[in-house]
């Protein structure tokens, strides 16, 4: 009788500690996996770019390398100007400048939530002209969002946001200025908005 206690007991320790063993980590172990969000890569360079202004090496370079940087949401797809109504465009007041000019259409989704993209993934690091204080477009049909290298720059990207039958049209308007450029002197010390602010 005491021998079966005895090993009932031994039975009930070495579960006990097998239990134990199994939670325990070694410290050299990491104690929980990381998790990575892959950053989302940018969009493939539409094949049906429109590019005037200067044809300054630098300027026209710079202005790729922003083309090349955008990152729409996954599902869009590049397209040509017919996409959309685009009735307005961005004058650059000052120059010169290389431009370029991009379309794409983002299938099944609406202005609003294409501006959150954009304001959330800016393309090379370029800063938005609205800063913190962004328009409210999520009811919206229509928008322009501005992103530039630095404050008070004339220079970046241009987005013009319009709805269509199947989602949002998406133009970017591009600009690099040369390493000459200036800008016009304006009267009784006004100043020139921020590119995409209207």
């Amino acid at each position: 009788m005491q021998y079966r206690l005895v090993a009932a007991a031994l039975s009930v320790v070495a579960i006990a500690l097998t239990g134990c063993a199994t939670n325990q980590v070694p410290a050299s172990a990491p104690t929980t996996a990381e998790t990575t969000t892959a950053s989302p890569t940018p969009t493939s360079t539409p094949s049906d770019v429109i590019a005037s202004g200067s044809d300054d090496g630098e300027a026209r370079a710079q202005a790729q390398a922003w083309l090349d940087d955008i990152t729409l949401p996954p599902a869009a797809a590049s397209t040509t100007s017919s996409v959309a109504a685009f009735n307005t465009y961005y004058g650059w007041p000052c120059g010169p400048v290389a431009e370029l000019e991009a379309f794409w259409l983002v299938p099944d989704s609406t202005v609003g939530d294409t501006a959150g993209w954009l304001d959330e993934h800016p393309a090379g690091d370029l800063i938005s002209v609205w800063g913190d204080h962004g328009p409210d477009l999520s009811d919206a049909t229509g928008g322009a969002l501005g992103f530039v290298p630095e404050e008070g720059a004339q220079e970046g990207i241009v987005f013009t946001l319009l709805e269509t039958t199947d989602g949002v049209a998406v133009r970017a308007e591009i600009a690099a200025q040369t390493a000459d450029a200036s800008c016009p002197e304006l009267p009784d010390g006004a100043q020139y908005g921020a590119p995409g602010m209207g």
